[in-house]
């Protein structure tokens, strides 16, 4: 009974807090106003509380520009816990745009869709992603393509890094900073999850997304942890390769520090 006034307060507050904050947030992308970049870490701020995802973070955000973050992925709750500690916008695959809920969700963000299976649009999707880290967005990718059980990382793909070698030219000192960054869910109830326990926190997308939300709310009290690591200068003529083994050894290497000496299963 407890679990479901949870659920029925949280549903609540998101609602009357979306009703107010969203219309702002489509003005605000229809006037390029400077506060569509920080509106939605507000709406997720709001959002992760309500939900019981309490974040930790460690390092911090490198502040030189352009930036381009690179995370682990293992859940949806990824983009709330990422969105709730900076003004970031996502990299993410065409079928997120028709998604319910999140689709709406990614395109307030003004989240860039690619089309990865169709190698020909490559070079304009990461030309998009160039021209909005020039201006000085933030953007993530999320490189592994899928999500993980979040344990892990999985193979990492290059091909979207290039898009950080075009934003180069327009960087006033001709390189872009590429961070790998990692998001751990670590305890529930602060209890450590275990390696066993810890997919009840990750969402492998062949699950239906209402009933792993109800149960993240139900649970109420879900700890994760968003580790920044040292940047990368990527230049026009960086090995793009070369950057993705480095991220992908960078990224698993603050993951499984988060998640040291927490697995007990």
């Amino acid at each position: 009974m407890i679990a479901w006034l949870r659920i029925a307060l949280a549903a609540v507050v998101i609602l009357a807090v979306s009703i107010v904050l969203m219309p702002l947030q489509v003005l605000a992308l229809r006037f390029d106003w400077r506060l569509r970049r920080w509106l939605p870490r507000v709406w997720h701020r709001i959002v992760c509380y309500c939900l019981g995802i309490r974040v930790r973070v460690t390092g911090s955000l490198e502040g030189r520009r352009p930036l381009m973050l690179c995370s682990n992925h293992s859940s949806w709750m990824d983009i709330m816990v990422m969105s709730s500690v900076a003004d970031v916008a996502f990299i993410a695959k065409i079928e997120v745009r028709d998604w319910p809920i999140f689709g709406t969700l990614a395109k307030l963000q003004k989240s860039v869709f690619v089309v990865r299976e169709e190698k020909r649009r490559t070079g304009d999707q990461a030309s998009e992603i160039a021209g909005r880290m020039a201006d000085g967005e933030v953007v993530v990718l999320f490189p592994e393509g899928t999500t993980s059980d979040g344990n892990r990382l999985l193979e990492v793909k290059s091909s979207l890094f290039g898009a950080a070698a075009m934003a180069a030219p327009f960087s006033p000192t001709g390189m872009v900073m590429v961070q790998p960054v990692s998001i751990a869910y670590t305890r529930v109830h602060g209890i450590a999850m275990g390696r066993y326990h810890r997919p009840l926190a990750a969402w492998p997308g062949d699950i239906e997304l209402l009933p792993h939300l109800i149960d993240i709310v139900k649970c109420g009290a879900i700890d994760a942890e968003v580790s920044f690591g040292e940047a990368i200068e990527y230049g026009d003529k960086t090995n793009r390769k070369d950057v993705s083994a480095t991220i992908a050894t960078r990224i698993r290497r603050l993951l499984n520090r988060s998640l040291r000496g927490r697995d007990v299963g």
